[in-house]
């Protein structure tokens, strides 16, 4: 049964996914490179020139055909920060597979956010560090009621190095124990 990697921007889902992937033998699979083979745009291209609500209409088409095109069911996938959050996208999730939620403070994303090119996020770039968690603290607090209805919940060790390795073995062990 596929795997859907939740979470807010820079959470990991996609450094997660690529570890999970490994570690289990699967495949994985980042909904937004399939959106950008799909759409021929990243992104955050197609959100500056469409619009986010476009964007969302979009993003939700690309996971279910990615995930009715694959011949895989052993398949990791690392969706958009937001997908969970739009219309009935938790559903669809929960009819697909399994969801884990990458769970951070706030802090600490911001932390990982400041590690990034924030041109490649169209709604923060140009802030600041303290601009940016003034963004990120109630918009992750919004979404929270969305991420919490994940199958399981991986709470991230902290702002470390290995942060990103550490969850994808905690997930590991979890499916493991699950099989059992």
């Amino acid at each position: 049964m596929p795997l859907y990697l939740i979470g807010y921007m820079a959470a990991g889902k996609t450094t997660v996914g690529r570890h999970l992937a490994d570690m289990l033998g699967w495949h994985f699979v980042d909904l937004d490179d399939a959106f950008q083979e799909i759409h021929g745009l990243t992104t955050a291209e197609y959100i500056r020139q469409y619009g986010i609500d476009a964007f969302r209409v979009k993003e939700k088409y690309v996971l279910e055909d990615v995930a009715d095109m694959s011949p895989f069911e052993n398949v990791v996938y690392a969706t958009g920060g937001g997908y969970p959050c739009y219309e009935d996208n938790m559903d669809c999730l929960h009819e697909l597979g399994t969801s884990v939620y990458l769970r951070w403070t706030a802090e600490d994303l911001v932390s990982r956010l400041m590690l990034t090119d924030l041109s490649t996020r169209p709604v923060l770039q140009g802030r600041t560090k303290d601009e940016l968690l003034s963004f990120v603290r109630p918009q992750l607090e919004a979404r929270e009621p969305y991420y919490a209805q994940a199958d399981y919940i991986i709470d991230a060790p902290g702002f470390i190095p290995e942060a990103d390795q550490i969850m994808a073995q905690q997930i590991c062990q979890l499916l493991k124990s699950k099989t059992k």
